[in-house]
């Protein structure tokens, strides 16, 4: 992967001696045992099940005693710091299993699935999170330990990168799967991976066709860099040292996750992740980010994208409160969920979402027309006339379906935390501009529905009046 980075930064002959400076100063930081100590450290602290007992460092800093395990965490060895020089590095033996042996996985009754998903969970912590993060962390330089924990070794190549640039990696991959080019671009200058002057328009234009017919929305991450190489040396990128270890990290965390499942993929495997931090984190960066994953440039909704969170969200239902599960850290933080949703509700309602507001009540008077539709109320009254709701082929009927279930997904988000849901509707129902937004919706229902659905509405009424006539 590195070879064909270097042989593209050849041919463009820009950046070429950042790239091999940068490659150079973290093999002499390799070789510097002290620093790999102290990275070790460091991981261990932020990362591992438990921190270091109490030896001490060269800086005279004494590890934790505390013997408390960490939930969702990885292995890192101890440091003996009495017997640890520049030239050499002595630390804890770990037992453990190669990832890529098979047999010693099957024989140790180890979950695949679930080594993949401590080892995702922490590489994003350590990218999106901390910033502090394991550049390297291929096959060779992690095992499997008997109790199913991921042990890593290796802390010579580490990167560090701050709040701005994670932030800017969050909304880099909320951008592209959004297959938003121009924010993309955006995102680019904003990073500094662009040169000022550049043409913002000819770069969008650039990386709208390298997505091409978007039929496969999730990629493998080497699949996604060779989309974008070309557009990165045809605009001059310049890519920031850490951000060239952060590239790094990703190909070597999906090649080593590939050794345990082949259909690994980062991207994809890292978004209920990403949505967690945008729920979670209400610096306004991060709101406007997961506004952006909601709601298109336009100011309409993106419905399958709510949809696939209100799914996620209510999934949470389904688990008992006391199960640990290895997948437990894809759980959302009802209270971050509750104050997420506010935060959006306020943005509708305020004068910068006034065009989402005029295109919701759109898609409202679309639901209605749907609602209303002949079959649909066939279908209410006379379901063994027209078969099971999922055998239906209308479109319209199909939104309905959708409408339906995200009604019952958000039920069951609101049994996870009823006291949140209900505190939260009660200050929004005091908002006058929940009034006169309420109001609007149901003026623009009356005028629509005697305009255009006089004869549906009337034919509802009537069916309906004759089912509560009958014995």
């Amino acid at each position: 992967m590195i070879g064909g980075q270097l042989k593209r930064f050849a041919k463009a002959r820009k950046d070429l001696l950042v790239a091999v400076n940068e490659m150079v100063r973290h093999m002499f930081e390799e070789i510097d045992y002290i620093l790999e100590g102290q990275n070790a450290e460091r991981f261990a602290s932020l990362y591992a099940c438990y921190t270091s007992d109490d030896q001490t460092n060269p800086n005279g800093a004494s590890g934790s005693t505390c013997r408390k395990k960490k939930p969702n965490c990885v292995k890192a060895p101890k440091i003996y710091w009495k017997y640890t020089r520049n030239a050499v590095l002595t630390m804890e033996w770990i037992d453990g299993i190669k990832l890529t042996n098979e047999s010693g996985l099957r024989q140790a009754s180890l979950i695949r699935k679930e080594l993949i998903d401590q080892g995702l969970f922490c590489s994003l912590r350590q990218l999106l999170e901390v910033g502090f993060f394991h550049a390297d962390p291929h096959p060779g330089n992690l095992v499997a330990t008997p109790d199913g924990t991921l042990a890593y070794f290796d802390f010579g190549m580490m990167g560090e990168i701050p709040r701005h640039y994670r932030v800017g990696l969050i909304q880099v991959l909320v951008h592209f799967v959004n297959r938003d080019s121009l924010g993309l671009a955006n995102d680019f200058l904003s990073l500094g991976f662009l040169p000022e002057g550049a043409d913002i328009q000819s770069v969008s234009d650039a990386l709208q066709a390298s997505f091409g017919d978007g039929t496969r929305q999730f990629m493998d991450f080497q699949a996604i860099m060779n989309q974008l190489y070309d557009v990165m040396y045809e605009f001059n990128f310049f890519l920031p040292p850490d951000y060239a270890l952060v590239i790094r990290a990703l190909g070597s965390l999906e090649g080593t996750a590939k050794a345990l499942d082949p259909e690994f993929k980062v991207i994809e495997s890292a978004y209920p992740f990403v949505v967690g931090r945008l729920l979670v984190d209400p610096n306004p960066d991060m709101r406007k980010i997961l506004r952006q994953l909601l709601i298109r440039n336009d100011g309409s909704i993106r419905w399958n994208r709510l949809e696939r969170l209100v799914a996620a969200i209510s999934e949470q239902s389904s688990e008992s409160p006391g199960e640990k599960s290895p997948l437990r850290w894809k759980l959302f933080d009802m209270r971050a969920v509750v104050a997420a949703t506010e935060d959006i509700f306020q943005f509708i309602l305020s004068e910068n979402g006034l065009r989402v507001r005029v295109l919701l009540v759109r898609d409202i008077l679309k639901a209605a027309d749907i609602f209303l539709e002949e079959k649909l109320v066939a279908h209410i009254f006379d379901e063994q006339k027209l078969g099971p709701i999922e055998r239906l082929e209308s479109e319209g009927q199909e939104v309905l379906i959708r409408v339906a279930t995200g009604f019952r997904r958000f039920q069951q988000a609101f049994k996870l935390a009823p006291g949140l849901w209900m505190g939260m509707l009660k200050r929004m129902l005091s908002r006058p501009e929940v009034h006169k937004f309420s109001l609007e919706i149901l003026l623009a229902l009356i005028n629509h529905s005697t305009q255009k659905v006089p004869e549906k509405f009337w034919l509802c009424i009537s069916r309906l009046l004759h089912e509560f006539a009958k014995p």
